[in-house]
Order: C-alpha cells, then structure tokens, then sequence
C-alpha cells in the first residue's frame, strides 16, 4: 500500500492511502474510509450503515442525516444504491472534509457538507425531519477509535426528535455488548418507540451496526431487494457484499 498524500496537523497525522482503484484514510494509524471509484461497496462496516435503508421500498428513503464523514464511503454507497434527493454530512473533523473534497469524490450535488460539532447541531437543528439518521462519530484514543456520542437515553431522544414517524436510525457500535448495553435494548419504554430492531454484522469485522426502524420490518424483504439489486446480490460469486442479519431482542 502506497502513501498518496499525508500531513500533520493539530498534532494528527492524515494519510491517504492507494491499494490499485481504492484510495483508504487514516487519522493517527485508525481506518476512517475506503473508496473505490470502481465500485462503492467497500467490503467492510460502511456498506452495514448504508443497508437499513433496504426495509424501506425504493424512492422511501430521501432525506439522510450522516453524523460523522469521514472521507464519505457511507455517502457514496448511498448515492449508488439507495438514490435519495439530500444527504446532510456533519463532520468534526475540517481537515477530513478537505480530504474527502479533494481525494475522494465528494462534490455530488445533492450532499451538503456542514464543518460543525454533529452533536451540538443536533441540538440546535431546526430543519426537517429526516427519513433516516445514521451516528458514525467516533474518534481516536492511542490508536483505536472511540465512539464520541452515548448510546443512551437522552441521545436517542434527540435522535427521534429528529427523524420522521417512519423513519430509522442507524448507529455504528465498536462491538456487540456496546449495542446489547444500548439505551433501545435496555430501555424497555425507549425501545417500544421503535417497531423493529436489528443487528448487522460482517463476517471480517468486529463493529456491529445497530438498526431501529419505526415501522414494522421484515429481514426476508430487506434479502429480496438486496438479491433483486445487480450491484449488491450477495448471491453472485463476484459480489463483494458480505453481511450478517438478525433481530436484537430487547
């Protein structure tokens, strides 16, 4: 793997990485994105963000908050396979979103990216519902990344006070007791505002994703759509998709 690009700043050293067609950035050692202009799907946890959207049938899911970019492989498996008229990106990070901007495609014209706090502009966000909310904010600590918003009550409060009747939030935990241990599991009265609640996993990795619909959902449908898709059908040997999927109990 070759160093295209790096820099120190603010005492963190950015990289960008090539291996052939698929550009990767690192913050401090920690994998923030991988991006392939040849196809989207990345073989890792990004593509389990983007996934949720699968119970909802097509043209549903069309306003998409993202809290936290990265270098945006979760924005670009969104434009490819899910279609929706706008998605929000909020990112921390300025130097990521130059990044991002410069090496890794981010200019499609229906994606605004805002350089703030994702947390206290969730707060202070006065906008539209959205139909889907994905929590990817996480930082790095010696090397790991670190998850930079609770799993609790009062933040998936928040969250819901953002979204539509109908709609999901998908959050990114670094493992499954994280999730097990989360607010709508063991929050019996937070996790009825939700109809379904699901559990993906990948195979090659060990972040789990979890996902909590507001309407009824079926994980058969979810397997039909993505079967039915040309670029996704984890059935054909040459698909890169690789998930696992079942129901998270409360």
């Amino acid at each position: 793997m070759a160093i295209l690009w790096q820099k120190n700043h603010n005492g963190a050293l950015y990289q960008v990485r090539t291996a052939g067609n698929s550009r990767r950035l690192y913050k401090d050692g920690v994998l923030h994105s991988a991006y392939n202009p040849s196809h989207a799907v990345t073989a890792n946890a990004w593509d389990l963000l983007m996934l949720p959207a699968f119970f909802y049938p097509d043209d549903k899911i069309q306003n998409i908050l993202l809290l936290g970019v990265g270098g945006g492989s979760v924005i670009h498996l969104l434009n490819r396979y899910v279609k929706p008229r706008q998605i929000t990106g909020i990112e921390f990070d300025q130097t990521q979103l130059a990044i991002g901007k410069r090496f890794f495609g981010l200019s499609q014209p229906n994606v605004d990216l805002i350089h703030a706090d994702a947390i206290t502009w969730l707060e202070t966000y006065q906008g539209p519902a959205f139909d889907m909310i994905i929590d990817d904010l996480f930082v790095e600590n010696l090397g790991e990344p670190v998850a930079s918003s609770k799993a609790d009550s009062k933040w998936f409060t928040l969250l819901l006070k953002k979204l539509k009747t109908d709609g999901l939030i998908v959050k990114n935990f670094i493992e499954k007791n994280s999730l097990v241990q989360s607010a709508p599991v063991t929050n019996k009265s937070l996790g009825n505002r939700f109809k379904s609640k699901f559990i993906f996993s990948h195979p090659y990795n060990e972040n789990v994703i979890g996902a909590f619909l507001k309407i009824s959902a079926d994980s058969n449908y979810l397997r039909k759509r993505l079967v039915a898709n040309q670029g996704l059908n984890p059935l054909k040997k040459t698909s890169r998709l690789r998930y696992r999927l079942r129901k998270l109990n409360t």
